[in-house]
């Protein structure tokens, strides 16, 4: 063994205090909340700006509206590939553990290694559960991405070993991790309806859209994750883009109490009661892992049923930004385009463009699922609200 001398290393004292500062650093980081990283997988309720990346090879996609002005306006102040003004329900979890908000993989390189060793983000807008090829073949194309699920799932693997660095890194910070499965699953339906497949094909899908995310939740158990949420779907028939779609449907179609689609909602249900049945089996067999169902549907539909109670004044099914009608909602308007139209207040509704939410809406979303109880287990079990940090008021900017 070769001689240590004060010439060449540091005294033992200097160790020492690098030991210490080393110790305080890990600390640090367990201070500001219950993980020291946040993973994440999914589709536009969690892209922060990974399709925003792809999409600058690509001028002429028809994703290109979600990039312009008055996405991001809320928060950002600028377009972030976000889909909303502002910020989703992943900025508002990383805030709450004191974490930087969540960076996009894609366009990433070897100097933000340590930025995504605290949180890195594969979602992509408009990503499917089940790969491209299985809704192509049905004749059911993907205008946005083919980046589904097994794909973002294969960025991981591929990437993960350069971000942890060591082995016995990579086990310590997948452990404490918070991983993100999405949502994921919703566009496998909404590509389909916008398609015009009928009902009854795309309830079909739902079991192999449930099994393909139950399937990845096992790989990343696989690779050493202990703490895991998996969304379920929203309530799509609340959506002003199928309240616009469907708008000639019979009155005995709608919900009394919200003006939603009852037919729509229940794909929306099946999907999320399936998951659930899942998720329990997976619980038995990996008592060791935190396996999180979130409920995203009933979290969504409080300020469905009462949109005044959460200050959404202007209703909860007009769109805020978009092309006109009763809905403000057309296919043929996206908002971003120069003839579309935006409301002077987002704050006071629950829908931005027809198919996402607003940035007010997602809070509540959050709140619900961290500091309340629309989680199974409830998360506030897991990480108590105590250890959660205050998040920025809705019209702050960073």
């Amino acid at each position: 063994m070769a001689n240590f001398s004060p010439s060449s290393f540091c005294s033992s004292s200097c160790i020492t205090a690098f030991i210490i500062l080393q110790l305080l650093w890990s600390c640090r980081l367990f201070a500001n909340g219950c993980y020291t990283s946040i993973i994440s997988f999914g589709d536009s309720l969690a892209d922060t700006g990974n399709l925003k990346m792809l999409s600058a090879y690509k001028p002429d996609q028809e994703s290109l509206h979600f990039f312009l002005p008055p996405y991001g306006e809320s928060f950002f102040h600028v377009p972030t590939g976000r889909c909303s003004n502002g910020r989703l329900v992943i900025d508002f979890i990383a805030e709450s553990i004191g974490l930087p908000l969540v960076a996009p993989f894609v366009g990433g390189n070897r100097n933000r290694l340590m930025e995504f060793r605290r949180g890195v983000n594969y979602a992509v807008v408009g990503a499917t559960a089940l790969d491209s090829s299985f809704h192509a073949a049905r004749g059911v194309p993907n205008p946005l991405t083919n980046s589904s699920l097994r794909v973002q799932l294969g960025w991981f693997k591929q990437s993960w070993p350069s971000i942890c660095a060591k082995v016995q890194d990579c086990d310590q910070l997948i452990r404490h991790s918070l991983i993100l499965m999405g949502e994921i699953g919703g566009n496998d339906y909404n590509h389909a309806l916008l398609a015009g497949k009928s009902i009854d094909e795309i309830e079909t899908y739902v079991p192999l859209v449930v099994k393909a995310i139950i399937s990845t939740v096992k790989e990343l158990i696989k690779l050493g994750a202990k703490t895991i949420l998996i969304p379920g779907n929203l309530p799509i028939g609340c959506s002003a883009a199928y309240l616009t779609l469907y708008h000639d449907s019979d009155k005995a179609e709608y919900d009394n109490s919200t003006g939603c689609l009852i037919w729509l909602n229940k794909l929306s249900e099946y999907h999320n009661q399936l998951l659930q049945k899942e998720l329990y089996q997976l619980r038995e067999l990996h008592r060791d892992a935190n396996i999180i169902y979130g409920d995203y549907y009933n979290a969504a539909m409080q300020f469905f049923r009462y949109p005044d109670k959460y200050g959404f004044t202007n209703g909860a099914l007009k769109a805020c930004c978009g092309g006109g009608g009763p809905f403000n909602y057309n296919l043929s308007v996206h908002c971003g385009d120069p003839s579309s139209n935006l409301c002077a207040h987002p704050d006071t509704y629950v829908n931005w463009d027809g198919l996402h939410l607003t940035q007010a809406a997602y809070k509540i979303i959050y709140k619900s699922l961290f500091q309340g109880s629309y989680t199974v287990p409830q998360f506030n079990s897991i990480c108590p609200t105590s250890m959660l940090r205050p998040i920025k008021e809705l019209s702050s900017a960073i």
